[in-house]
């Protein structure tokens, strides 16, 4: 099971090559189990420009452990949504993400700040952490 959510940018960053990302991500790897939503997954694949890139983040990903979105999940964003959709300008996918790592227990790490850092019980690592 993940001890841990990345979230999408932090993996784009890796794919990128960046060395702040690809350094939190190695180390997190040497001490956690580290999971990523299929809403991730399925942002990485949305940004493939074609066969090739999207064959890397498939291999990319089999890296991780892919946490499905079910029925606990889904009820968790929604609740999500209501209470910080208006008042924060929450996103569908960020509160899958969010709603992923509160149903899990894990925590979420993600370097945007803003997208999560309002949301209670969320346990949330800023980037870097």
């Amino acid at each position: 099971m993940a001890d841990l959510l990345v979230d999408t940018d932090i993996l784009i960053d890796v794919g990128r090559g960046v060395e702040g990302a690809v350094v939190a991500l190695s180390t997190w790897e040497m001490e956690k189990q580290i999971g990523v939503s299929a809403v991730t997954y399925m942002e990485l694949l949305v940004g493939c420009r074609d066969k090739r890139e999207q064959q890397a983040v498939e291999q990319f990903v089999a890296r991780f452990e892919n946490i499905l979105i079910d029925a606990d999940i889904t009820t968790q964003a929604i609740q999500l949504l209501q209470r910080y959709r208006l008042s924060h300008g929450l996103l569908i996918a960020d509160a899958l993400i969010a709603a992923t790592a509160m149903v899990k227990g894990i925590p979420l790490v993600s370097k945007n700040q803003k997208d999560y850092r309002y949301i209670e019980g969320l346990d949330f690592w800023p980037y870097p952490s």
